[in-house]
């Protein structure tokens, strides 16, 4: 793995995924698909070469996955969506 973009992958995942997701909503594997898109047009916009992404992607896809599958801290924004759709359809949930 080229070291440059190594070292901008991770700083874009700990900028850019919260740990852990909401399985409600979108499924772990559809979030982290959705993510790697996400982080290879940001590396496209911060002039990585096409080879040099695909070159990575192999690489990449474990970290993002981990990441978004890693539940340890509370999701608030999940919380509080949860929480307006219980009360929106008073199912108490």
């Amino acid at each position: 793995m080229s070291k440059r973009f190594q070292n901008w992958a991770e700083t874009w995942i700990e900028d850019n995924i919260l740990h852990g997701g909401n399985p409600d909503i979108e499924n772990y594997d559809a979030r982290a698909r959705r993510l790697m898109d996400e982080m290879y047009a940001a590396a496209a916009a911060a002039n990585f070469s096409d080879l040099e992404t695909a070159e990575e992607r192999k690489h990449l896809a474990p970290l993002v996955l981990a990441k978004v599958s890693d539940d340890t801290e509370f999701d608030y924004d999940t919380f509080t969506l949860k929480y307006l759709l219980a009360s929106e359809f008073e199912d108490g949930d």
